[in-house]
């Protein structure tokens, strides 16, 4: 992440209502050309990425519309205007099946060739079992 956002910019005081896309107004402050919200002050219309992709959207392309920060300026996240977002591309057969051979050969053990529940560490390859056998002899 880039630097946090300027902290004499979050004071409430530099807050004012801004001109939205469409034609209403929402309470925050301009970054550099950027509007800007606080935590919970977004408007409706606007969604960050993880919650773009919880409704099975992708940004489609379009730029960041906006900030959300939070922790004084710490934390944020772009915002995507909804209106704008694209369905996101379904998996044909063919990737599914190679994501499910690809997991599995990060679930299998090099030594003993178990394949476990959990991701083993690329780091040495081994399963937990052959690591706490090994320690042991």
């Amino acid at each position: 992440m880039a630097a946090p956002i300027d902290r004499a910019s979050l004071h409430p005081a530099a807050s004012r209502w801004i001109e939205l896309w469409n034609g209403q107004q929402a309470l925050g402050w301009d970054h550099c050309g950027t509007p800007v919200f606080r935590f919970r002050w977004a408007p409706a219309g606007l969604a960050t990425r993880r919650q773009l992709r919880a409704m099975r959207l992708c940004p489609g392309g379009q730029e960041p519309y906006a900030l959300l920060a939070w922790r004084n300026g710490k934390r944020w996240a772009w915002l995507y205007r909804l209106d704008l977002a694209r369905p996101s591309r379904v998996p044909s057969p063919a990737q599914l099946n190679a994501l499910d051979k690809a997991m599995q050969a990060r679930r299998t053990c090099q030594l003993c060739k178990a394949v476990t529940d959990y991701c083993i560490p690329t780091s040495d390859g081994r399963c937990n079992d052959c690591m706490t056998s090994h320690a042991a002899a």
